[in-house]
């Protein structure tokens, strides 16, 4: 396994950001990794873990070793009449993974269409979209405790996946990489159909088909949300606050256009784009550092900006929302350097 020092990490971030790694290396083999563990001990104390950098934001230097997982490969583990069960290496592009299920005619993932980022990330981060979460479909999960070494295999119901979290986030944090992902595939899709620009699908005299709710989402996401290759960003920045049903119909009789979605029992979602919006953060700029002109939940590099810059306009936007609606927003994209 080659280690590079002091690696720029512009290429490994979607927002295009200029930082360095102390070490960087990237495996596609588990027993790389593990005689890497084997020689190196104690490295696993400062790893971070980058597979596209798209739900990254670096503020400073990294000081440890970044390892990317370069795992490729979907292979089809095994099929019965309902399911087929796939396995996709960390190192594959997510979207081609997408096209592969729609192609084939199983569903379960085609309204996570056009998310950028690899496979590898999927269950950290619990990606989704559209009514769907990637922890829906996902059978189990593969990967390497940084510790030991060891291989390890948790099942799905093991990944504790919650809205935009996992145990890789929690316990797991800063342990485990994963190098593949095993999906249950519908091979009769039931459509989720009732979230956003999709609903007008569900007008149709028929069931459109997973390739047309696959194109919906595609081009909904290119008109709404800037192509990191163009302008620098990570997607949605901020998670939309669940909060309890009673206090979401307080909020909605203040401000009646506020948008609510359905959340776990007893709960709301709220939408943090909106609430930003009410703030007057869309289209802002700060030197190169700024609001998307058409979502105001994404925050975008017009060239230049450093994450610090980025950081600390993220930061003001959150003391706004606080002030004016009493709600702690909580980052999506995770922020990586100093923050003081």
């Amino acid at each position: 396994m080659m280690v590079r020092e002091h690696y720029s990490l512009r290429e490994w971030n979607t927002f295009g950001t200029e930082a360095k790694a102390r070490w960087f290396a990237e495996f596609s083999r588990h027993s790389e990794l593990a005689g890497f563990l084997r020689e190196h001990p104690g490295m696993y104390r400062q790893i971070l873990v980058v597979g596209g950098g798209s739900n990254l934001l670096f503020t400073a230097d990294y000081p440890g070793l970044v390892l990317h997982p370069a795992m490729k490969g979907m292979t089809v583990e095994r099929e019965d009449g309902e399911h087929a069960w796939v396995r996709a290496g960390a190192g594959e592009v997510w979207d081609d993974f997408v096209s592969y299920a729609v192609n084939a005619g199983w569903g379960g993932v085609e309204n996570l269409s056009l998310i950028p980022g690899c496979v590898g990330a999927v269950p950290v981060q619990n990606i989704g979209a559209y009514g769907r979460e990637a922890g829906e479909v996902i059978d189990s999960v593969r990967g390497v405790d940084l510790v030991t070494g060891e291989i390890w295999e948790l099942s799905g119901a093991e990944c504790w996946f919650g809205y935009r979290s996992s145990i890789f986030k929690q316990e797991l944090a800063g342990r485990f990489v994963v190098t593949s992902v095993v999906f249950r595939l519908d091979k009769h899709p039931r459509l989720q159909l009732t979230y956003g620009e999709l609903v007008s699908l569900a007008g149709y005299d028929r069931l459109p088909s997973l390739a047309e709710v696959r194109e919906t989402v595609i081009a909904v996401r290119r008109k709404k949300l800037p192509d990191p290759a163009v302008l620098g960003n990570a997607g949605s920045f901020f998670k939309n606050p669940v909060v309890e049903e009673e206090w979401a119909a307080r909020m909605k009789g203040l401000w009646p256009q506020m948008p609510l979605y359905p959340a776990v029992e007893g709960h709301a979602k709220l939408s943090a784009g909106w609430l930003i919006d009410q703030c007057g953060w869309k289209g802002f700029r700060r030197g190169d550092a700024g609001v998307h002109e058409h979502h105001a939940l994404v925050l975008v590099n017009h060239g230049h900006a450093t994450g610090r810059e980025i950081f600390d306009l993220s930061q003001e936007i959150r003391f706004s929302v606080k002030e004016k609606f009493g709600i702690d927003l909580e980052r999506e994209v995770q922020a990586v350097g100093r923050m003081d």
